[in-house]
């Protein structure tokens, strides 16, 4: 009798500490879901923001769109530096909420992890109480039990209750299978959460860093023409005149040289090479292949991507070739031109410093020179937004998007 008034204490005192401990979990849980609730709404106020911002931006890029389309003057070219000022601002501005916003969401993941991590703690707990209260009742055989209980009726309720107890262990197994499962996905998320922020704040630098070059930009024109159109005029001239020569030498150097190479090698220039490699090191493209936002375009097309690089970085081949021309300019336009075999050549423009000549042969992922475009710096050229690689392949002399063929 004493052990079948023992076994109803020790369930009795099971549930009572098993519902103590769910009212202490739930005073939790409803403190992380208030904390969470709070963070969902500054996330909310932050893409508020934020889309404020992309209107905003919007209309500086109309505007900056408008007045490519309209007469190149003196005018025009300020209003169009005034836009991508304001607009850049504006990205630095979006950078740093994006920042903020990620930061809340991994505060918010962190809060879910920790709630998680109390759930399994609860359930371990809640399983082991249940096990050490079915451990003490396995010491009493089938036979003591039914001799211990005065009626079969009392035997057949232990065993009901016996059988609860097995369902709760089962029970709790599964929310604890849950919780882990929710936990691995959080902890996932706070993974990505964390890449994401890595990327926005190198965002945020390369923002910074072209909002620099804008404004180095206009000091630059406006230092140069001294806010006379007609002097503005003959700049845009005088680079319409450079680029258009660089073009014409391109094309037709490209053609010699390799006639000049096959005819000594007795047949076609081979392209060994597994693809193209990034002449400098990948980073923040400033101007696309062709780009309708390229602030000279109404002067000429882009027929290259300008990769970000600070001024005197290392630039590689990116393919095996010959060097068709490497052309010092002074502080005019300088470039590196390389053949390649499949038809292909590369252009690399804006260069600071050349070290290699024409007719070397090149291996890919040699230095070849140094990046520029720093205005007024040697090898920048007459129109320059700052330091940046111009970059451009070339199929059979005709130029094609470099990043068709960029890994």
């Amino acid at each position: 009798m004493r052990k079948h008034i023992k076994f109803f204490v020790l369930i009795i005192i099971l549930f009572i500490f098993c519902n103590a401990g769910n009212f202490a979990s739930g005073q939790n849980e409803e403190q992380a879901n208030d904390e969470i609730k709070i963070l969902n709404n500054e996330i909310q106020a932050q893409k508020d923001k934020l889309k404020d911002i992309e209107e905003k931006q919007k209309i500086y890029s109309n505007t900056i769109k408008q007045k490519q389309n309209e007469k190149a003057n003196l005018n025009n070219q300020l209003a169009i530096l005034e836009n991508r000022l304001a607009k850049a601002e504006l990205d630095i501005e979006s950078a740093k909420i994006e920042i903020d916003r990620v930061n809340l969401e991994i505060n918010k993941v962190n809060i879910e992890i920790e709630t998680k991590n109390n759930e399994i703690e609860k359930e371990k707990k809640h399983i082991g109480n249940i096990l050490k209260l079915m451990y003490q009742q396995s010491k009493a055989n089938t036979l003591e039990i039914i001799l211990l209980n005065d009626s079969l009726v009392d035997f057949l309720n232990q065993l009901k209750y016996l059988e609860d107890i097995n369902k709760e262990i089962s029970d709790s197994l599964q929310e604890l299978e849950k919780y882990k499962k929710q936990l691995d996905k959080d902890k996932q998320n706070l993974t990505k959460k964390n890449t994401e922020l890595l990327e926005l704040k190198k965002e945020l630098e390369n923002k910074k860093g072209i909002l620099d070059d804008e404004q180095q930009n206009k000091v630059f024109i406006l230092d140069q023409v001294k806010s006379s159109e007609k002097q503005y005029q003959q700049l845009l001239l005088q680079a319409k005149q450079e680029q258009a020569q660089a073009a014409a030498d391109i094309v037709s150097l490209e053609k010699t040289v390799r006639e000049k190479v096959n005819k000594l090698s007795g047949g076609e220039l081979e392209f060994n090479d597994q693809g193209l490699i990034w002449p400098v090191p990948q980073n923040t493209i400033t101007a696309y292949f062709h780009d309708p936002e390229y602030p000279f375009r109404y002067i000429f097309e882009h027929p290259a991507i300008d990769i970000r690089a600070a001024q005197g970085t290392t630039i590689k081949a990116a393919a095996s070739g010959y060097v068709a021309i490497a052309k010092d300019a002074g502080k005019g336009y300088s470039y590196i031109m390389i053949v390649h075999g499949d038809g292909l050549s590369t252009v690399y423009g804006h260069v600071s410093k050349i070290y290699v000549t024409a007719d070397e042969y090149v291996v890919q992922g040699q230095a070849i020179g140094a990046s520029g475009g720093m205005p007024g710096t040697n090898g920048a050229g007459r129109l320059t937004t700052g330091p940046h690689l111009h970059f451009e392949v070339r199929l059979n002399g005709i130029p094609v998007n470099p990043l068709e063929y960029l890994p």
